[in-house]
């Protein structure tokens, strides 16, 4: 029988790679890494890599087995999920990893400017009713800029026909060109044209990356740098819904298109 949470909970408190809400001193909310986590953690000035809704942590440690030069930070508010990866990360040694339990709409309170250099995500949710908390939207393209380099990459995963169809939308909308742009990550054609650099990551693949490759939906893959003198809008144009849900669930919404 596996850990429950709160004993998974008490042992990611005793991990010292594990950053938890009640590390944010609540007069201020300013939390002690801010502006740190080279000196304090890391202890070197190799470039900060977050994945934002890291889960269970599998592409964090991926990406920090195969770039040991790069820091990662996993963050996530599931703290169950991150447990595993915590707890492999710690039992492996690797040094160049950390992870971050907070909500993402916070993400701005824990890092200060320009000390981030790259930002994944991997399967965010699509948020098709709500483009406020889509983690692609303008509203948080512009709170990554508060930490993320000028010109810092950001590099995106997802299955959802809709997260990709809007952010391709978004990126036009706001003359970001993409870098490398895929509907089929992982198709034939896909693979030959891909960067070199790209070739690394493709056998990097989360739980849920498995569950929708079962399932023939294919991996979009994404990313662009974002720079910080642009003025950032929402694209206004009407994206179709996803036909599907999560492992045996019906379609996500009873709505055909949303913005």
């Amino acid at each position: 029988m596996g850990k429950n949470k709160l004993t998974k909970f008490a042992e990611m408190a005793t991990y010292p790679h594990v950053f938890q809400p009640d590390d944010i001193r609540e007069e201020t909310g300013t939390f002690a890494m801010k502006g740190h986590w080279h000196d304090i953690f890391f202890k070197n000035d190799n470039p900060i890599v977050l994945e934002l809704g890291c889960g269970k942590g599998e592409y964090t440690l991926g990406l920090a087995k195969r770039f040991p030069s790069k820091n990662y930070i996993g963050v996530d508010i599931k703290g169950a999920r991150m447990w595993t990866g915590a707890t492999q990360s710690l039992q492996e040694g690797l040094t160049n990893v950390a992870f971050l339990r907070t909500r993402i709409e916070f993400i701005e309170r824990y890092f200060a400017p320009g000390e981030v250099g790259e930002i994944w995500l991997t399967f965010s949710d699509p948020q098709m009713k709500m483009p406020t908390k889509r983690l692609t939207s303008s509203y948080f393209l512009q709170r990554y800029r508060s930490f993320l380099i000028d010109g810092g990459l950001i590099q995106i995963k997802t299955d959802s026909h809709f997260l990709f169809a809007y952010t391709e939308c978004l990126l036009r909308e706001n003359h970001l060109a993409p870098i490398c742009l895929t509907e089929d990550l992982y198709s034939p054609l896909s693979a030959a044209l891909l960067p070199p650099e790209v070739h690394s990551l493709l056998q990097i693949k989360t739980y849920y990356e498995e569950q929708w490759l079962q399932r023939n939906i294919p991996i979009k893959f994404f990313s662009f740098k974002l720079p910080h003198n642009k003025p950032l809008r929402e694209p206004d144009v009407e994206i179709e819904l996803d036909d599907y849900r999560s492992f045996a669930r019906n379609k996500r919404s009873s709505l055909i298109k949303a913005k």
